[in-house]
């Protein structure tokens, strides 16, 4: 294939670029909707009462922006080519906007959870498209540190959205985790309309309904089976089985329509043709699956199990954005000196002590003994996410990079999702079996218990049983610490896949910003 040189606006002789504004629109978009994936976590048992939810409906706020999001996020490439980037960007950040006032001033849980359902359409294409649209308006020389502050907006939002969530809350009231986006979101547009150019839309491209129906009903059902699957008991529910049965058909059909339908399917199946992209895919799933999940074990450990605030929870694991923040500032630089794979190498490897130091959490933790911890987690998340992202999308074609980054963004939230339900479904079982084998030696056989049970008080025996249940529920937190621990070592021989970028030589310097 015959390498293509696109010049940036400057060297066509078009107006300059205004990378700086372009980049800082974008990314406050970028920043906007990732925050929304887990800024309204600390405000649900506010909404709970004044939307008159039980524990379970309220907890739709969340699976309908989850699931909303994850069908739309593979429309995001034909769009793009159909409509073209500049408008669909414009108008997915002012459908969020809206939609984010909407949830603000919800009444009841259908209003609101209809809302949140706008939000997930409106915000799934925001994250690939900022991610394509850095890497078109810049040189290949600054790819790496492009995708170093777009990984900042990525993985800093879900990071502090517990922290700002919980202090607007504690401030004002639940309504402004959602009116927060109003003037971030006026910004982002005005930005993006001023100083974004346009590219000519492919307007002969056909949309493929079969594709994108089976494709969405798949994706659905399995986010509708990881949400619920830990609170029906799994496969024990018919709902469930019903949900994966009808994932796993919908998703053949979808391989089946793809593999036999030629080149008009939704999915881009030349995406797989590319050695980085496909090999890259399938880390970003493997991480989101393995490194993603620990993210979610800390705050319900701290809060439920230790007692934490809302509020001292959040600024404890905040911290851990700061060090993945340091990492991306740092590898991005170092990208265009070192091997992108040692790189990744070096992330993994400080993940995984991040993790070993975390199996030997006890009963008793001090705020460092839970900062350090997640500020070298987050460092060496830093390392793996920056050259990762560039390395997918070095021998990508610019044609192929709005349908790329929206399968990159999908797979990543898939992933995190799979991981997720599975870290949450361990700490449930694992605490029943831990409170088991520890319950069956209070016996009146045992000395340290003798005197509690022959002196008949309820009082005592009901706070042995809580002392069980605490150390039971520490266990099952340390185990799934070392299963996490474990899996991020497996992952590193996949490294061995990735192949080097071949440099500036084999693809020349620079892609087109818009066409």
């Amino acid at each position: 294939m015959t390498a293509v040189s696109h010049g940036t606006a400057s060297q066509r002789g078009d107006v300059p670029l205004n990378r700086g504004m372009i980049t800082l629109s974008i990314m406050l978009a970028t920043l906007m909707q990732t925050l929304d994936s887990t800024i309204a976590n600390v405000a649900l048992p506010h909404m709970q009462g004044t939307l008159s939810a039980s524990q379970d409906e309220i907890t739709w706020v969340l699976t309908s922006y989850i699931v909303a999001a994850a069908i739309a996020t593979p429309l995001t490439g034909w769009l793009a080519d159909r409509f073209g980037v500049k408008p669909l960007l414009g108008v997915a950040i002012a459908g969020f906007t809206v939609a984010s006032a909407l949830c603000g001033l919800s009444e009841t849980l259908g209003e609101i959870v209809g809302s949140r359902l706008l939000q997930g359409v409106f915000g799934a294409s925001l994250v690939p498209l900022s991610q394509s649209i850095l890497l078109d308006i810049n040189p290949r020389e600054r790819q790496g540190q492009a995708m170093a502050v777009w990984g900042m907006g990525v993985m800093v939002g879900p990071v502090l959205g517990p922290t700002l969530g919980g202090w607007l809350t504690d401030s004002y009231n639940w309504r402004w985790v959602f009116f927060i986006n109003v003037p971030i979101g006026a910004f982002a547009f005005f930005g993006v309309s001023t100083f974004m150019p346009s590219r000519v839309p492919r307007r002969e491209t056909r949309f493929d309904v079969f594709g994108f129906a089976t494709l969405a009903l798949a994706i659905g059902a399995l986010q509708a089976l990881l949400d619920r699957g830990e609170q029906l008991d799994w496969f024990g529910s018919l709902e469930i089985r019903i949900e994966a049965l009808a994932a796993a058909l919908a998703f053949a059909f979808f391989i089946v329509h793809t593999a036999t339908s030629g080149p008009n399917t939704f999915f881009r199946y030349q995406l797989l043709k590319d050695r980085n992209f496909a090999t890259g895919t399938l880390f970003i799933f493997v991480i989101g699956a393995v490194l993603y999940a620990t993210r979610a074990l800390l705050p319900p450990m701290l809060q439920n199990l230790m007692g934490y605030p809302v509020a001292t929870t959040g600024l404890v694991t905040a911290p851990s954005g700061a060090g993945t923040m340091l990492a991306m500032l740092i590898a991005g630089r170092l990208l265009k000196h070192v091997d992108a794979r040692a790189m990744l190498l070096f992330g993994f490897v400080v993940s995984a002590y991040a993790l070993w130091q975390m199996m030997q959490y006890t009963l008793v933790l001090s705020a460092s003994d839970i900062v350090w911890p997640g500020v070298v987690q987050g460092f060496g998340l830093g390392f793996v996410f920056v050259p990762l992202s560039t390395l997918t999308f070095s021998t990508l074609t610019p044609q192929l990079r709005a349908d790329g980054t929206a399968t990159y963004s999908l797979m990543r939230n898939i992933g995190s999702s799979i991981g997720i339900s599975i870290v949450q479904t361990f700490v449930t079982r694992g605490t029943q079996v831990a409170h088991a084998d520890l319950a069956a030696h209070i016996t009146p056989f045992n000395p340290a218990v003798q005197p509690m049970l022959a002196a008949g008080s309820r009082y005592d025996l009901a706070v042995l049983n809580q002392s069980i249940t605490q150390q039971a529920q520490m266990i099952a937190y340390l185990n799934d610490f070392k299963m996490m621990f474990v899996a991020t070592l497996l992952v590193i021989p996949l490294l061995v896949l990735i192949r080097p970028s071949s440099g500036s030589g084999a693809v020349e310097a620079s892609h087109a910003a818009m066409d």
